[in-house]
């Protein structure tokens, strides 16, 4: 399928941009409450938001708490390294330019098709430092300078599954490498009931490093619904007084575990090896509805 429709806005509204790219069929549908906002939808799943006249403003409630891991990483405005793997709409490399200007960033989007759709309907700020590379998140990770990074944020789906390569111990020795000392690792995650995938990743993550933090709604870590976590980690400690505040006033109030609430909650779940490693679990079909 070729462009249908563009998302430029001319005299009228703007009309939705639906597109086949590597991964499926990516759609652009305007938000009719914000001017210049635009959902991305693959095959017909979520995948970012975007207002190109706000780029701060963050409405996935996944991207609100990695917004808030992003702000605390550093002094407020001072300009960070970042490195996202997985680009999607570049909501989170738009915000960290907004917020920390003079930043240095590096996307890692495997799909050129949705990088190239992307840049022409939703074009990038011309002063932002931004890198994009149209390769597998770890062939791209592996390309970032030893303690390069401030940060690393991992937001991969393939078909809304995590890809296996991407939840081992192997995936997080070559973040480490990149970060710099005390560095931070923020991963989006998802599952459901029983939450055997989430178990693991914080399992996973405990093993390579020294603090942890999991961010999301209640209801998902009683596991009573599929939906987001958001992982954090650093060899330093983390400021869970600052992120339990930010999450509990979000729109959609989120809990944070840490220390030894968050290692019980993992219930005995082993690190994952790439040898052992399995792709995170589909979302039922209600999860989008």
């Amino acid at each position: 399928m070729g462009r249908s429709r563009s998302a430029r806005r001319g005299r009228g509204a703007a009309e939705a941009v639906a597109e086949q790219v590597d991964g499926g069929l990516a759609q652009l549908i305007p938000d009719r409450e914000r001017a210049r906002g635009w959902t991305l939808l693959i095959d017909g799943a979520p995948q970012s938001y975007v207002d190109l006249d706000d780029p701060a403003y963050l409405s996935f409630e996944y991207q609100r708490r990695l917004g808030h891991v992003i702000d605390l990483a550093a002094p407020a405005g001072r300009p960070v390294n970042a490195v996202h793997l997985g680009g999607g709409a570049f909501t989170l490399a738009r915000y960290v330019a907004a917020t920390r200007p003079r930043s240095t960033q590096q996307v890692v989007e495997r799909d050129a098709a949705l990088v190239q759709l992307v840049r022409r309907e939703l074009p990038l700020d011309s002063g932002a430092r931004l890198r994009v590379r149209s390769v597998d998140a770890r062939e791209g990770l592996a390309k970032v300078p030893d303690g390069w990074a401030d940060l690393v944020i991992a937001d991969v789906f393939s078909g809304a599954r995590t890809p296996a390569h991407l939840t081992s111990t192997e995936f997080l020795d070559g973040v480490r490498r990149a970060l710099r000392p005390g560095g931070v690792y923020a991963a989006n995650l998802a599952d459901g009931p029983p939450l055997t995938h989430l178990r693991g990743q914080i399992a996973t993550a405990a093993a390579r490093f020294t603090e942890l933090a999991l961010v999301a709604d209640p209801t998902v870590l009683r596991g009573r619904r599929f939906g987001n976590a958001v992982l954090v980690a650093s060899d330093l400690p983390l400021p869970v007084a600052e992120l339990t505040r930010r999450a509990a006033t979000d729109p959609h109030p989120g809990r944070v575990e840490h220390g030894r609430a968050l290692t019980d909650f993992t219930g005995g779940a082993v690190p994952v090896t790439d040898a052992a490693a399995v792709a995170s679990p589909a979302p039922p079909p209600s999860a989008f509805r």
